[in-house]
Order: structure tokens, then sequence, then C-alpha cells
């Protein structure tokens, strides 16, 4: 809904129920979240004891991707989808200190994220928050704001970061993607995490906190994760846990799987581009 500025209204939100900006929030030490988020939190550090850690390797992951696809890839627009909360360091921040003009959208369902983000970024021009859901992907595509704020005809970077597990295969969230990126021009990237299962103990740990906290949270192969990349080439390293993968420097100083922490080894991550 508009204000008479021509704004978008922030909706309202309910703060009894956890969400997965302010859960992710409250796992990475933040402080925009409510005494439900905190107990969603728990149950995930009840199940995970290194959950929190988890949240931060998947930020600085994203840190790590943002700043491979400005300073190696040439991208200065980002469309971030189920961004959470735009504290801590993040997507414009990430981008914003290697180009200073670069533009970024996020994008999330939880309208708090709208009220916060607009706060946060009240004197970033470059930057903006709106509140749209990766199931209605023609309406992200229809938002006027976001519209406005991307030049459509150049690449552009689309980041699905730490969303995909929320979702079930049932509601065909490849789909939803494809949509987006079949509007995006070529040159442009999709950048996805995702929690994997290759069979250990506390990657089912984790989806079952997920489920117990937020109702979803599911675990996937890494080959149904690499399905999430629409068939289109992976940058090297291709897929791998957060922890090894490193598109900037993919043949850089890589630890071993069996160095790995148990905790590290619940998140893979890649990047694809569009021909």
């Amino acid at each position: 809904m508009a204000t008479p500025d021509g704004s978008e209204a922030t909706p309202a939100f309910d703060t009894s129920q956890p969400t997965i900006a302010r859960v992710y929030d409250a796992l990475l030490g933040g402080k925009d979240n409510f005494a439900a988020d905190r107990e969603g939190a728990a149950t995930y550090l009840k199940f995970v004891p290194d959950a929190g850690r988890c949240a931060i390797d998947n930020r600085a992951a994203l840190v790590k991707g943002v700043q491979y696809l400005v300073r190696d890839a040439g991208i200065d627009q980002f469309l971030d989808i189920g961004s959470g909360l735009p504290t801590q360091k993040n997507t414009h921040q990430a981008a914003q200190e290697i180009d200073p003009n670069a533009k970024v959208v996020y994008v999330d369902v939880d309208p708090i994220v709208l009220a916060h983000g607009r706060a946060l970024l009240a004197t970033n021009d470059s930057t903006i928050v709106v509140t749209a859901d990766l199931r209605k992907p023609q309406e992200i595509l229809d938002h006027e704001e976001i519209k406005d704020h991307l030049d459509w005809d150049r690449p552009i970077a689309l980041m699905i970061v730490g969303i995909h597990m929320h979702f079930h295969d049932d509601e065909k969230p490849d789909e939803w993607v494809r949509t987006l990126m079949d509007k995006l021009a070529p040159g442009s990237y999709l950048f996805i995490t995702d929690f994997v299962d290759t069979g250990e103990p506390l990657q089912k740990a984790i989806e079952q906190a997920g489920l117990e906290s937020l109702g979803n949270g599911w675990i996937r192969t890494p080959e149904r994760i690499e399905q999430h990349f629409l068939g289109l080439p992976l940058v090297p390293p291709g897929i791998d846990f957060l922890e090894r993968w490193n598109p900037a420097d993919p043949e850089g100083d890589i630890p071993d799987v069996e160095d790995l922490q148990p905790y590290q080894r619940i998140l893979m991550g890649g990047i694809a581009k569009k021909g």
C-alpha cells in the first residue's frame, strides 16, 4: 500500500510468531528481534550448538560472493531476495565498499525488514528495501520501486542466499527463481546458499531445528542444490561447503573436507552466470 507521497507504507507485523529474518538476526547477535524470535534461535542452538556460527559463516559467504561479483565480474546491481534485516555486514556494505555507486534492492516478506531497513538506509540513495515474497516472483518484477531502481537492460546479480531451505521442493521454488532469471539481462548472475545433506548427523539436526522453530528448513543433496541453478554454468569452483568456497580464488588454499568442523558442513553455496 502506498503512502500519500507515493512510497510504500510499512505493513503491520506480528511479534508473537518467529520469522526467518528475525531468527537469523538473533543468531547473528543482532538486536532487531523479539522474544518469539529468540526462542526460535534457542531451538536452533539446542539442536546445533554452533548454529550461530553457521549464520555468521553464511553471512561471510554472502560478503565473499558479493565482493567477487563486484570486483571480478563487474556487477553493480543486486536483487537480494529473502534478504533479512540489513544489519551486520550485508550486501550493500560489501558491494559499496568496492563500488560506492552499486545499487542494491533488498526484498523480504517480513514487514519489519522494511521498517528497520528504511531507518538504517535513510541516507543511502543507492539501496532500497521493499516487502515482497519470492513465492510471487511476478509481483517482484512488477514492483514499481524495484523497476525504477535497477537498470533491467544491464546485468543484475540475483541473490537467493540462505532462503531456499525454507521452501519445500513440493512448492517448486526453482520455478520462482526461473521467472526472475528469465527477466534478467545476459551476463547476470545467480548466487545461492542452501542447507546440504551429505548424510551427516548435524545436517539432519539443523533440519529438525528449523522444522520445530519455524516449520521449515529442509536439507538437500549437493545434486539437488546444483539444480537450483537452472542449468546455468557455475563459476569455479562450482558448489562447495562455504568454508571451502571462494570464487575469487577457486584454486587457493582450500581446507580438506575432513578438516572442516561439523557445523562447517551444513551449508553449501555457488554462483552461476546467465549467458
